[in-house]
């Protein structure tokens, strides 16, 4: 594909994003991306990704290739024996490294908090988070860390985790969208990255029998 069937693409993927993040996923139409995207050809969606699965399934990867790339330098970096707080780091600032460098506003937690919470897209995102083995590796190791903790506490508390970061990176991007606060996206990973050590590293105060139904996906 050439020149201008990479910038077509990548027009059409940004308005995507912004639409799904704004206005949900199921509520906006491919008619209603390639106009917002300046494509005059209402069928551009079908005509560059093959359908609108696809094009979401380009949209999810693209946000998980670059946090997988520095997922990866992190890791490399870690001490011998790191403490839950070096692991979360791997994890968390990834994600909020990935949105300091969109040029502004971005739209993409909110696109990944839709995408998280669309029933249909459910398999989806699972599936290319899968792929990110080196999140399996620090959950693997976070939990290991708390093993003196009981199974349910630990899983329920890193299903708190996947969600926290999706939900709070989200809102975040909202206020910066609306003026409410300056992008301070290195500042903000650091805070989420010592709360949700805090988290995970408190005690059980009140024993019960929850456990979540599900882990939780993060990308």
């Amino acid at each position: 594909m050439g020149r201008h069937g990479d910038q077509a693409r990548r027009a059409l993927l940004d308005a995507a994003e912004e639409l799904f993040a704004t206005e949900g996923i199921d509520s906006v139409s491919n008619r209603r991306i390639c106009v917002h995207a300046g494509n005059a050809n209402h069928s551009a969606v079908s005509y560059h990704f093959g359908g609108r699965e696809a094009m979401l399934r380009e949209l999810v990867e693209r946000h998980t290739q670059r946090t997988r790339s520095l997922r990866a330098e992190m890791m490399a970096a870690l001490p011998a024996e790191p403490l839950i707080a070096d692991l979360l780091r791997c994890l968390i600032q990834p994600v909020t490294q990935t949105l300091d460098g969109l040029p502004l506003p971005t739209w993409r937690a909110r696109f990944v908090l839709q995408a998280r919470d669309v029933p249909a897209l459910a398999t989806l995102v699972a599936e290319v988070a899968k792929a990110d083995s080196v999140v399996d590796e620090m959950v693997t190791a976070i939990a290991h860390q708390m093993s003196w903790l009981p199974g349910d506490v630990i899983r329920g508390r890193i299903w708190i985790l996947a969600r926290m970061v999706v939900d709070v990176c989200a809102e975040y991007e909202a206020a910066i969208a609306a003026g409410k606060t300056d992008p301070q996206w290195a500042a903000f990973g650091g805070f989420l990255t010592d709360a949700a050590a805090g988290m995970l590293s408190a005690p059980v105060t009140e024993p019960s029998s929850f456990s979540p139904a599900s882990p939780g996906v993060l990308l």
